[in-house]
């Protein structure tokens, strides 16, 4: 099951993406969009991609919620947050000594 919504997450994802793409830049920020032609003009065109930008987002909002639901579901250990930490090993006891090396000559 989760596979299954994992893949058509993804594939709303990439639909999202596309149908944004295809939409006519309406700011002047970066300067590029905005030119009279393109793929799909007129406001028709630009009412149909801002409701299925809509019904993508709605989905892939849904999508998302049911994936964080199953993931809590089916995961058995729980958060992170909860699990305990793991023993480390306690280090050796430090050596003795060494001799002190020779002093360096030049």
């Amino acid at each position: 099951m989760v596979h299954v919504l994992l893949v058509i997450h993804l594939l709303i994802a990439i639909a999202m993406v596309g149908v944004i793409l295809l939409q006519r830049s309406e700011g002047g920020a970066l300067g590029i969009g905005g030119s009279g032609g393109g793929l799909m003009t007129g406001r028709a065109a630009g009412n149909l991609l801002t409701r299925t930008t809509a019904i993508l987002a709605t989905g892939f909002f849904i999508t998302s919620l049911g994936l964080a639901l199953l993931a809590n579901h089916h995961g058995d250990a729980g958060s992170i947050v909860d699990q305990a930490p793991a023993q480390q090993e306690q280090p050796a006891a430090p050596a003795a000594p060494a001799a002190p090396a020779a002093p360096l000559s030049r």
